[in-house]
């Protein structure tokens, strides 16, 4: 019978001879949410998985497709499935390395680049994505909510979209409160069952409805110019809706590890399960939207579905509670990041009342942003190009060649440069044409009306 090893961290200060931490600093460490719980099993970070990525990018790949056609849109969809997950997995094996883990995306970094380097490299990107797809969130809540309101009720007085952002934020002014990846468990489970769950309701009742007799596929715009900026908004959405990356250091910190049983195995046994349901929620969504409505899809598809009325509500009701969860999944390291500069740098107590007072702040935060800027489709080529390009598609294969140098002209090499080349252009289009719908849409909106 094998002998079970010492803990990955174990082994980490034994190669330093002594645990230099002193006690005060390994009560802070057991406070963070990050690492206060190394107790979660391989299909924690399926679910965990599915609620990250699975999000509100998926109601946008019919429009998606519809600015980019067929051969396109299949292509870079499919693309990115592979890209993703090759990325995914040089993240999981470099969770641990050297008898060291990496509990934290930016201490990869820090590994590979120095640790001011590292640190300036990928906090701000991962800070952007982060606090970006909550603001995303917030907006397509209040969104699905508004949308419930109208299926079920008509002939109700219309009410304004920031009153549905705020009543969604108040769920998360108390869900913030809990402590650790570990102490959601069963939020983000219920919300991994939600996106799998209006996913298929969607592609379903794109069905029933069967495809408009007069369907266009053709692009929808009427230059060039807008054509190819349509183009490379569509490209930001698809880069949007595949970024998981961000957090996935952080949920595999959550599980424990000897020198026998690295954390890898399960972590990656849980990614590939999250990636099969990933295709079986995406693909069929942007195929079959994009077939039955053409170039007249709307940018989120639950709008272009009114029937059955009660699936259509309760479909939006589904995507209410995945955001519920997926919110929190990307909340949590942004958590992690204020309170260990709240509490290491500036000295303040680890205390309830300094995560109450912090975490309300930034739900505030986000609420107040999303309801200046609630342009659903804009916001997700913006940030999808701006920061989920180099954080999910380039960044792990950069680090990956800094830590490995990989043999030149081996496979690992020609691997990482493709995804490189492939995600440096996605990051520099995405942006652009998000910004410039971002821009198009604010022309005609009236700000907290």
């Amino acid at each position: 019978m094998a002998i079970e090893g010492p803990p990955i961290d174990n082994i980490n200060y034994r190669y330093k001879n002594v645990d230099e931490r002193s006690a005060e600093q390994r009560a802070i460490d057991d406070w963070l949410p990050i690492t206060s719980s190394r107790k979660a099993k391989w299909w924690y970070s399926a679910f965990h998985n599915v609620t990250a990525i699975v999000g509100a990018g998926v109601l946008g790949l019919p429009y998606a497709m519809s600015q980019l056609g067929w051969g396109p849109g299949l292509t870079i969809l499919i693309i990115s499935w592979v890209v993703t997950l090759y990325s995914l997995w040089q993240m999981v094996e470099m969770h641990e390395m050297d008898g060291k883990r990496f509990d934290r995306y930016h201490e990869l970094g820090q590994h590979a680049f120095g640790e001011k380097l590292g640190l300036w490299i990928v906090v701000p990107l991962q800070l952007i994505v982060e606090v970006g797809v909550d603001i995303v969130y917030m907006v397509t809540g209040g969104l699905s909510l508004r949308q419930f309101h109208y299926l079920v009720c008509k002939d109700c007085k219309e009410i304004k979209l920031t009153f549905f952002i705020m009543i969604f934020a108040s769920v998360h002014f108390v869900l913030s409160q809990l402590p650790s990846f570990n102490s959601i468990s069963g939020v983000s489970l219920a919300a991994a069952v939600m996106s799998l769950s209006y996913s298929t309701t969607v592609w379903g009742a794109s069905i029933h409805k069967g495809a408009e007799p007069d369907v266009q596929y053709g692009y929808k715009s009427k230059t060039t110019s807008d054509t190819i900026f349509d183009f490379f908004s569509a490209l930001g959405s698809i880069v949007f809706a595949y970024g998981g990356h961000n957090v996935v250091m952080e949920i595999q910190a959550t599980m424990p590890s000897t020198a026998d049983k690295p954390s890898k195995g399960p972590m990656w046994k849980g990614v590939v399960v999250s990636y099969i349901v990933v295709a079986v929620c995406y693909l069929p969504v942007a195929v079959i939207g994009y077939y039955i409505f053409g170039n007249a899809v709307h940018e989120n598809i639950m709008f272009s579905i009114e029937k059955p009325v009660w699936l259509m509500a309760m479909a939006n009701m589904f995507i209410v509670v995945h955001l519920i969860g997926s919110y929190q999944i990307y909340a949590i390291p942004v958590f992690d990041m204020m309170e260990t500069v709240l509490v290491k740098k500036l000295k303040f107590e680890p205390t309830w009342y300094l995560r109450f007072i912090s975490r309300n702040t930034y739900v505030a935060f986000t609420m107040f942003i999303a309801i200046t800027f609630p342009f659903f489709n804009g916001l997700l080529a913006f940030f999808g190009g701006f920061a989920f390009a180099p954080t999910t598609y380039f960044l792990p294969c950069i680090i990956w060649r800094a830590i490995h140098k990989p043999r030149r002209f081996g496979l690992f090499w020609f691997a990482n440069w493709i995804c490189i080349i492939f995600g440096v252009v996605l990051s520099i289009v995405g942006p652009i044409g998000g910004l410039r719908q971002i821009i198009m849409q604010a022309k005609h909106y009236k700000f907290y009306l």
